[in-house]
């Protein structure tokens, strides 16, 4: 994995606009032979599209803009998940007659929930904007059989787009985004009929991901996978834990997730943590510091956060009491998707410098908080990107000069 031995990288989590006739044929995707074949022909010139406009904008380790995972609509905050359910089988839709309470009933045991305290707190913010409210249980789909990866042929075909896109722009290092099992569960709210027990049910996910990401690394592509439950189902849980409950909840979806990561180098692979991509308050949000140690356990070199925001920008500090393990890699976010604002570039170098100054500038890459594709028009997300490089070269130019 490269690092910033001579000034500092640019990334980013993942999630690109998609082009609107992408989107549109998406949408209307049939059966049909022909509607097939046009929509493989768009994806291939789109990727090669959207890989060609990162090095132009000046990201050093780009992706494919998650092109491959359907978008359907220019606000979509759920295609980094989706998609998986169009790649393993044992999922179907959930009866709305089978949507447990969004509580426990009391004494039953702890278990991911439809709505989030947040949006018990914020009640009315929620009701009067329906901003970013988090979908219920009844959207998402159930488990009622055996879990396998079944989606060999599309996969193939989104790492061998990347592969013509990255070998025809001369990019040396691209990644390639999964989700990771806990996320997973917590995306289908853990709803489960045919496992009997939720560990079971997790090892099962991770031995139909571990084929994705074994993929991935075998096609000589960086790995990241995308674990916004780590943080994130903290506040989905009911009744609601203690802290020492959820670390080891927490714990056991980290020890899934590296057994799907058994055989893949460690220098392969980046593991993502954010607090979820809706734009609320997010005052529930649980504080990195209590979950950091457990997302260092993940086997990974490098790992992604967020840091550009206002709920998390202050986390810098942690690192200070934490030490990075050697040649671990940090990647911060610098700029943030939760906002319209384009941050300038002296703040985006300020940001770097911050985790320059704590972790060493060998050890920063400078990133997004998360995907920016679905999140913000597609101008604010190119220029979030642009500012980004900007930053980075301000930083470089202190760090190297």
């Amino acid at each position: 994995m490269k690092r910033s031995t001579d000034r500092i990288l640019t990334t980013h989590v993942g999630s690109l606009p998609r082009p609107a006739d992408l989107r549109a044929m998406w949408s209307k995707k049939t059966s049909a032979a022909e509607d097939e074949a046009a929509l493989q022909a768009r994806l291939r010139s789109a990727v090669g599209e959207v890989v060609l406009a990162q090095k132009k904008t000046g990201v050093d380790i780009p992706n494919d803009g998650e092109f491959g995972k359907p978008m359907r609509a220019a606000s979509d905050r759920g295609a980094w998940g989706n998609y998986i359910f169009d790649r393993i089988s044992g999922f179907g839709p959930t009866a709305p007659e089978s949507v447990a309470p969004d509580t426990a009933a009391p004494g039953a045991p702890m278990r991911i929930v439809g709505v989030r305290w947040e949006q018990r707190e914020f009640a009315e913010f929620y009701a009067d904007t329906g901003l970013g409210a988090p979908s219920t249980a009844a959207g998402r789909p159930t488990c009622n059989g055996p879990i396998a990866y079944t989606a060999q042929e599309t996969l193939r075909r989104d790492l061998a787009n990347l592969k013509a896109a990255t070998d025809a722009a001369g990019i040396e290092e691209a990644f390639v985004s999964a989700i990771a099992p806990g996320s997973l569960e917590m995306f289908c709210r853990a709803q489960n009929t045919y496992y009997p027990t939720a560990e079971a049910f997790l090892q099962a996910i991770a031995v139909a991901m571990g084929e994705e990401y074994r993929a991935i690394a075998d096609a000589g592509f960086i790995l990241q996978l995308d674990d916004p439950g780590l943080p994130g189902a903290w506040d989905m849980l009911d009744p609601r834990p203690s802290l020492a409950e959820y670390r080891r909840y927490a714990l056991l979806r980290v020890d899934m997730l590296n057994h799907a990561l058994e055989g893949i180098p460690v220098e392969q692979v980046r593991y993502h943590i954010c607090w979820g991509s809706w734009h609320g308050p997010h005052t529930t949000d649980i504080p990195l510091r209590d979950v950091v140690d457990i997302m260092l356990r993940v086997n990974a070199q490098a790992y992604l956060v967020e840091a550009g925001n206002g709920r998390h920008e202050h986390e810098y500090k942690i690192w200070r009491d934490v030490k990075l393990p050697a040649g671990k890699i940090l990647i911060p976010g610098v700029v943030s998707h939760a906002t319209n604002v384009v941050e300038h570039p002296e703040l985006v170098a300020d940001r770097i410098l911050v985790f320059a100054d704590v972790v060493g500038r060998d050890n920063v890459i400078a990133g997004t908080d998360c995907g920016l594709g679905g999140r913000v028009h597609p101008q604010i997300a190119w220029a979030k990107l642009g500012v980004l490089s900007e930053g980075a070269a301000l930083a470089s130019k202190k760090l190297w000069n």
